[in-house]
């Protein structure tokens, strides 16, 4: 089966294809997020139609997916997105099944189907980057929850003595853990260093070492948390920046203290799949919709 890949981001809209289980022609197309979500949908239908039999399309997006009916619940990078539904616009658009989910959920159904989850039935995504993203694999099925917003680590509160009631999100694992937390922490002190790349060029510095040491130890408290309340067989980081060799070996000697005994088969892991592993789950999704989708009766809604 040949599959239209996208994945919708607030600064380019990727685009691939899915074909037994290979992905190639991948390409970056801006967003130009401020042109409005219906134009920027128009631009995805016209990114799939230049590839020929594609048979269906596969969207990883930004934002709060409702998994029940495809409308964005939230999404702050795209103007007009949120209220939309880009299953039900596409679809009318292409006459071709569309699945569409939440950034980090294809991403972990990407890991599920073809990376470093691959054959594991309980696990969980961890995404850390601007913020926290999650995702929960069980039974070898995504996990989404009463209203489909499971794995929204980031609000975990870690730190409840800095919460303030008037001001969403602090104390938050996000707050502490997220790449932006990092570069935070390290810019206050170094201006010049703006990236997480950059950060981790400089660690042969003790003071910079010791803000990545902290920041590393933040990471963990929330790791083990997850942890013991899921009890997984491993956990996928993703993110840029866990592509730092010096994260996981610092992870592994801060957490195996701190870990209940029982616990210590889980293995924790950084994602295989790098930037394409969304592409490759929103195709792993259009693959497995179910045989009874037809036709929208209505023409082009773009």
């Amino acid at each position: 089966m040949k599959i239209s890949c996208i994945d919708i981001g607030g600064t380019y809209i990727k685009s691939g294809v899915l074909e037994d289980g290979v992905l190639t022609d991948v390409e970056e197309t801006p967003t130009d997020g401020g042109g409005g979500a219906r134009a920027m949908l128009s631009r995805v239908a016209q990114l799939v139609r230049q590839t020929p039999g594609v048979e269906r399309v596969g969207v990883s997006t930004a934002g709060e997916v409702d998994a029940r009916t495809g409308v964005i619940r939230l999404s702050d990078n795209i103007p007009g997105y949120t209220g939309l539904n880009p299953r039900q616009i596409l679809e009318g658009e292409l006459g071709l099944p569309v699945a569409v989910e939440n950034d980090v959920n294809a991403a972990a159904a990407g890991e599920f189907a073809f990376g470093a989850a691959r054959d594991e039935q309980d696990f969980l995504m961890v995404s850390y980057g601007t913020g926290v993203g999650g995702a929960v694999y069980t039974g070898g099925r995504l996990y989404r929850g009463r209203a489909g917003s499971a794995g929204e680590f980031g609000g975990l509160v870690t730190h409840p003595e800095a919460v303030d009631p008037a001001r969403q999100g602090t104390g938050s694992y996000e707050r502490y853990a997220s790449t932006s937390a990092l570069v935070a922490r390290v810019t206050a002190l170094y201006p010049a260093l703006t990236t997480g790349r950059d950060i981790f060029a400089h660690l042969n510095d003790p003071t910079i070492k010791k803000e990545v040491d902290a920041w590393i130890r933040e990471v963990a408290c929330g790791i083990i948390s997850l942890i013991h309340a899921f009890d997984p067989a491993l956990v996928v980081l993703g993110g840029g920046i866990m592509r730092e060799p010096y994260i996981l070996g610092q992870l592994e000697r801060m957490a195996a203290p701190m870990v209940k005994p029982s616990f210590r088969g889980c293995r924790v892991v950084p994602a295989a799949l790098g930037n394409n592993a969304g592409l490759m789950g929103a195709g792993y999704l259009a693959a497995n919709i179910g045989s009874g989708w037809h036709p929208p009766r209505s023409g082009r809604t773009v």
